[in-house]
C-alpha cells in the first residue's frame, strides 16, 4: 500500500498532540494512582482500545493480515521491555529531587535514537538529517537545562540511560514493524501495537501483582477516569507506529519535538516566558532543526 509523501509527519504530529492531551489526562491519576499506576493505565486501559483500532484496519483495509514471527516477537518485546526500563529510570533519577537535569538529558532521545537506528536496522540519515536532529536537540536542552540547576552525576547518567531506553523502544517497534510482510503499512503497524501494548499490560500487571497488589486494585477501581487516558494513549502510539513504518525513527522522534511546543501552549508556559531570551532561542532552535528536517532532512 502506498503512502503520500509527507505522511509519516502528518501522523507524527498527531501523535504528538494527542500524547500531550493523554499527560495533561494523567495527571490527576498520578496523585490518585502513584507514578507506576498512572504509567500502567496508559497500557492496561489502551490495550483494548489497540485490539478495537485492529479489528476496524483488519476490515477497513485491503490486504491480507499479516503473520506474526520470531523476529517481530524479539523487536516487539525489545521496544516494549525498553518503554518500560526507560520510565522506571526517568523515575528513579526524579527522585533524586533533579528533575531539570533528567529533563535534559532525557531530551538527548533523537541524537541517541538516530545512531540506535543506523547501527540496528540500517536506517540512513544525510548530513542535513543529522544537522536538524542536533539543532532541534539544541533547542530542547536549552529550555530544560536552567544555569545553577542542580546537576549530580547519578541523576543525570540515569536520565541519558533514560533516554537511551527511549530511543531503543523506537528502534524495536519499528523493528517489529518491518519484520512482517504486510501488504499495507497500516496493518502492519497496528499488529504490532496490539502486540506490543498486550505485552506491556501483562508485564506490568504481574509485576504489580507481586510487587504492589494495593496499587493494581486502586487502578482497576480508577476505571472511569482511565479509560480517556487509556483511549488517548493507543490513539497516540497507533500514529506513532504509523509513522515508524513509514520513516525512519531519527526523524519521526526529531519532529515528535513539537511536543514540547504543544505542552507549553497547553499550559500557557510559552506565553508566560516569551519574554525570557533563553525559552524563545530554544523554541527557535526548535522550530528551525524541524524545518530543516522536514525540507531538506
Amino acid at each position: 500500500m502506498l503512502a503520500l509523501p509527507g505522511l509519516w509527519a502528518v501522523f507524527t504530529v498527531i501523535a504528538a498532540a494527542a500524547q500531550t492531551a493523554r499527560n495533561a489526562m494523567q495527571r490527576g491519576l498520578t496523585e490518585r494512582l502513584g507514578t507506576i499506576g498512572a504509567t500502567h493505565v496508559r497500557f492496561l486501559y489502551g490495550f483494548p482500545f489497540a485490539v478495537l483500532f485492529y479489528l476496524v484496519v483488519r476490515n477497513a483495509v485491503p490486504g491480507t493480515v499479516p503473520g506474526v514471527n520470531g523476529a517481530f516477537f524479539a523487536w516487539t518485546a525489545l521496544g516494549g521491555l525498553a518503554q518500560i526500563g526507560a520510565t522506571a529510570l526517568m523515575l528513579a533519577a526524579m527522585r533524586e529531587r533533579s528533575f531539570v537535569v533528567t529533563t535534559a538529558y532525557t531530551k538527548t532521545e533523537p541524537v541517541l535514537v538516530a545512531l540506535f537506528g543506523v547501527v540496528l536496522l540500517g536506517d540512513h540519515l544525510s548530513h542535513w538529517a543529522w544537522l536538524s536532529i542536533l539543532i532541534a536537540t539544541a533547542g530542547i536542552l536549552l529550555m530544560s537545562w536552567r544555569p545553577g540547576a542542580e546537576a549530580g552525576l547519578r541523576p543525570a547518567m540515569l536520565g541519558v540511560a533514560a533516554a537511551a531506553l527511549f530511543g531503543i523502544a523506537a528502534v524495536g517497534f519499528r523493528g517489529g514493524i518491518r519484520a512482517l510482510e504486510a501488504d499495507s503499512f497500516i496493518l502492519a503497524a497496528t499488529t504490532t501495537l496490539v502486540w506490543g501494548l498486550g505485552f506491556q499490560a501483562l508485564v506490568l500487571t504481574a509485576y504489580l501483582a507481586v510487587t504492589d497488589r494495593p496499587a493494581l486494585a486502586a487502578i482497576l477501581r480508577a476505571w472511569r477516569p482511565s479509560i480517556i487516558a487509556g483511549f488517548l494513549g493507543a490513539f497516540a502510539s497507533q500514529f506513532w507506529f504509523l509513522a515508524f513504518a513509514l520513516e525512519t525513527v531519527a526523524k519521526v522522534r526529531t519532529l515528535a519535538l513539537v511536543e514540547v511546543l504543544f505542552a507549553g501552549i497547553v499550559s500557557g508556559a510559552i506565553i508566560k516566558q516569551a519574554t525570557s531570551p533563553r525559552d524563545g532561542l530554544g523554541i527557535i532552535l526548535i522550530i528551525a532543526g524541524v524545518a530543516l528536517l522536514l525540507t531538506l532532512g
